[in-house]
């Protein structure tokens, strides 16, 4: 039975036992609490912070571990950041115009008065379509510098990171840059090596080879690479390596050219057995890099197994006489000090402030060729043929080094005589035995090298009063007499390493010494006439030695380069020990050259020569005085010829083997160098 609506509702209302009514005010209850937990949880979840860390409810360690949710979102919000970053910073990229290689600044050195020497820098350049260029050419560059170039997005993001790292470790940044990148730097960017510029370099590699064709960036990197010999792009590259346009390359010499691009200061072979080595085992490489990439065949690679040998350097005629020597002298101090390369100087706009004197130059330079062209008759004797003279002048009070006489003419003989290794400095050698031999005998030696410097202002000139010990007189006559036996026996009883060792400590290069065997003590090491100049001025400064330079300063657009202040003098040997040898030098000098002009009033000089026991094919003569201390040395070197010429009969049979001259060239020399004060560079007639 059904009841109605109303009906239903009457019952509700009237029963008086509960049953609907009964029930009513429960349910109310219920419904009253769960709106209270309602709330309380609403409450809790108000109070809840946006970032839960510290993380509530955690101790320990786990208080302060961030949960996944966390992480996982801070690094979704970071690579977000990031991305908006990046497409912003690309979107607004524009890609510059080209360099105007005729902005490009000559570098300028200056005479140590201040007037201008010689600039240098006139851009060697000529582009080439890439059809002008070979593919195998193309192949070897690809090959050696960027083997996935076609399919690689333009960039090396680990090269960049490394690069960046490094630079702000301030370390020396490494390879890695993809051949796009490389484009840029050249193209569009300085070569600085800033965070700044790879972030640029980054970016506009990006959009260069997205917006251009591969060809296109191939094509603009081989025009615009340095490959050395002041060669920008392949072309001029051809011509300076082998005299031949670039479409003329044959497959060997393009993996020769290949090879310099990673760096021709170490990979061109003209500059030594060193870099030879290298730039042959790259050269190899590279023709065998072009077989495992595919784009040479193995019979093809066969037929290349003679290294092709490019011709030698040619200087510009701005550099002739001894200005490309002197220019030369000065690239390696800033190259050694500053840090700067030899790409960086052909890049131009540097001014560069030496310590050469004209002067000295010119009276350096004619006294070389006035004793040659008294003494030496190449037409009429064999034995004059192929002889090269090399000579350097240092001041002693700081080691500037003030001439230079490198070689006939810097453009048509390339290496610099006066600051090469491989002649050996014989008997002029032998006064860094004697002083080691001094420095192991002399009781107090210690204590003689730290009270030296009390008597520092002392005159160098003037002998100090000591009793030499037996080893002292038997070195000094023998040294005066031009023996051997007693150095060797010295040098065996003292240990040839410390020879060694105060050699070095005198400003001679390591890599200049030769093995230690009993005949290192009678000058089989090979120092260059720089370096021998500059070790004899510790004698005259009571045991203290300076590094040579010829740099005062270096600037480039207002910026000056770091690492060229004044070399500070340092303790190489006793006092003592210094004025003992420099006591037999002086008789050295006396019995070569006789007292100096004006005996009585100027002051002496010490000297060490080559004599007529020598066998080992160089005759050398260095003199130092209080003023100057300068080496010449004379030696025979023929073409393709590795060794030195025999120097018997040179000048006649009675020219000692040619250690009669040197003596002759300083004395011509020293005296018109202290005789005549430096004048200003205005008499261009004049050109060292």
């Amino acid at each position: 039975m059904t009841l109605s609506r109303k009906h239903r509702a009457d019952r509700g209302a009237t029963d008086e036992t509960g049953s609907p009514e009964r029930t009513e005010g429960p349910k109310r209850g219920r419904r009253a609490a769960g709106r209270a937990k309602s709330r309380r949880r609403a409450a809790r979840k108000a109070r809840r912070r946006l970032i839960d860390f510290p993380r509530r409810g955690r101790r320990g360690w786990r208080r302060w571990t961030p949960s996944w949710k966390l992480a996982s979102g801070l690094f979704l919000l970071f690579s977000g950041a990031l991305a908006a970053l990046f497409t912003a910073v690309y979107l607004q990229v524009r890609i510059p115009d080209p360099h105007d290689s005729a902005r490009r600044q000559a570098t300028l050195y200056y005479w140590a008065d201040g007037s201008r020497m010689v600039s240098v820098g006139d851009v060697n350049r000529q582009d080439v379509k890439l059809d002008q260029v070979p593919e195998f050419v193309q192949h070897a560059v690809i090959a050696a510098e960027n083997a996935d170039f076609y399919t690689d997005s333009g960039v090396s993001v680990t090269g960049i990171g490394r690069a960046a790292v490094n630079i702000v470790k301030g370390e020396e940044t490494q390879g890695g840059s993809t051949l796009t990148q490389q484009y840029v730097k050249n193209t569009y960017l300085s070569q600085d090596q800033t965070v700044q510029r790879k972030v640029k370099e980054l970016f506009l590699a990006l959009k260069v080879s997205n917006q251009r064709p591969k060809t296109e960036i191939l094509e603009g990197y081989l025009n615009t690479s340095w490959f050395g010999r002041d060669a920008y792009g392949i072309q001029a590259a051809s011509y300076a390596y082998y005299g031949i346009p670039a479409h003329e390359l044959n497959p060997s010499q393009g993996a020769l050219l290949a090879a310099v691009l990673k760096g021709a200061e170490s990979f061109d072979p003209s500059l030594g057995a060193e870099n030879r080595q290298r730039a042959e085992d790259r050269w190899s490489w590279i023709l065998d890099r072009q077989v495992a990439t595919g784009s040479m065949s193995a019979q093809e690679r066969a037929k290349y197994t003679v290294f092709p040998e490019p011709k030698s350097p040619v200087k510009p005629t701005s550099q002739a006489g001894q200005i490309g020597y002197l220019v030369d002298i000065a690239n390696k101090y800033l190259k050694s000090r500053g840090g700067i390369t030899d790409k960086d100087l052909a890049g131009g706009g540097y001014r560069v402030y030496t310590t050469f004197e004209k002067d000295k130059v010119l009276a350096l330079t004619k006294a070389v060729e006035q004793v040659c062209a008294e003494r030496l008759d190449p037409k009429k004797r064999a034995e004059d043929q192929y002889v090269q003279v090399g000579a350097a002048s240092i001041r002693p009070k700081d080691g500037a080094v003030v001439a230079v006489y490198g070689g006939s003419d810097a453009i048509e003989h390339f290496t610099n005589n006066a600051d090469t290794s491989g002649v050996p400095a014989a008997s002029a050698f032998k006064p860094f035995v004697y002083a080691a031999a001094m420095e192991k005998e002399l009781e107090g030696g210690e204590r003689s090298a730290e009270g030296a410097d009390r008597d520092q202002d002392q005159d160098p000139a003037k002998p100090r009063p000591t009793e030499p010990p037996k080893e002292s007189v038997n070195l000094h006559s023998a040294l005066v007499n031009s023996d051997h036996t007693p150095f060797v026996e010295s040098g065996k009883r003292i240990g040839l390493k410390k020879v060694k060792e105060l050699a070095v400590g005198a400003g001679l290069r390591e890599e200049s010494m030769a093995k230690l065997e009993p005949t290192f003590s009678i000058g089989t090491s090979t120092p260059s006439a720089v370096r021998l100049a500059s070790a004899y001025t510790t004698f005259v400064n009571q045991g203290r030695a300076t590094e040579p330079y010829s740099v005062v300063k270096a600037e480039r657009n207002g910026v000056a380069v770091d690492g060229l202040g004044h070399p500070k003098p340092r303790r190489a040997m006793s006092s003592e020990a210094a004025s003992r040898v420099g006591a037999a030098l002086r008789q050295v000098s006396s019995n070569a050259v006789g007292p100096p002009k004006g005996w009585g009033t100027s002051p002496p000089s010490w000297a060490g020569k080559t004599g007529p026991n020598d066998r080992m094919n160089s005759a050398w003569y260095i003199g130092a005085t209080p003023e100057l201390s300068t080496s010449v040395t004379m030696f025979r070197t023929k073409p393709d010829v590795p060794r030195l010429l025999p120097m018997q009969g040179v000048g006649g049979p009675d020219s000692e083997r040619g250690s009669a001259f040197p003596p002759l060239i300083w004395k011509a020399y020293n005296e018109a160098a202290t005789a005549t004060p430096q004048h200003p560079a205005d008499g261009q007639q004049d050109r060292p």
